[in-house]
């Protein structure tokens, strides 16, 4: 397995959802896998790693149930390849979620939407325009 030289790793913090989280994105996006996964006794996520489009992030289940949750202040920034990415991560990542930014144009994007996973994670998704 090939060491990353990332320096900065987005790390989600789920009470209770991260191994289903990471099943779905790493279902909807290609160049994404499962990398490692640590479970507490209880069947929940200790630690784990995965990977989005080859970008690596992380993850915990807390073990302190607490009040707050994501935010859309902060929101991972996804830049699709084709048409057909953009409508299906759109359609699968708004689904039980939110729409924040409705699937339109931008300047300098052919396409654009913010959505709110159904586990509360923002998602920017863009397509730039091909005179980019």
């Amino acid at each position: 397995m090939a060491t990353s030289d990332q320096k900065v790793t987005t790390f989600l913090l789920f009470q209770g959802q991260a191994e289903e989280a990471m099943n779905v994105y790493t279902s909807l996006f290609a160049d994404s896998e499962i990398k490692n996964i640590l479970y507490q006794e209880d069947g929940t996520v200790l630690h784990a790693t995965f990977s989005i489009k080859g970008q690596n992030l992380m993850c915990i289940d807390s073990g302190i149930k607490h009040e707050f949750t994501f935010t859309p202040a902060i929101s991972l920034f996804v830049k699709c390849d084709t048409l057909d990415e953009i409508h299906h991560l759109f359609e699968s990542l708004s689904n039980g979620g939110a729409v924040l930014m409705p699937l339109g144009e931008l300047p300098g994007m052919e396409k654009f939407a913010w959505v709110q996973d159904s586990f509360g994670v923002s998602w920017q998704l863009s397509l730039p325009s091909r005179d980019n």
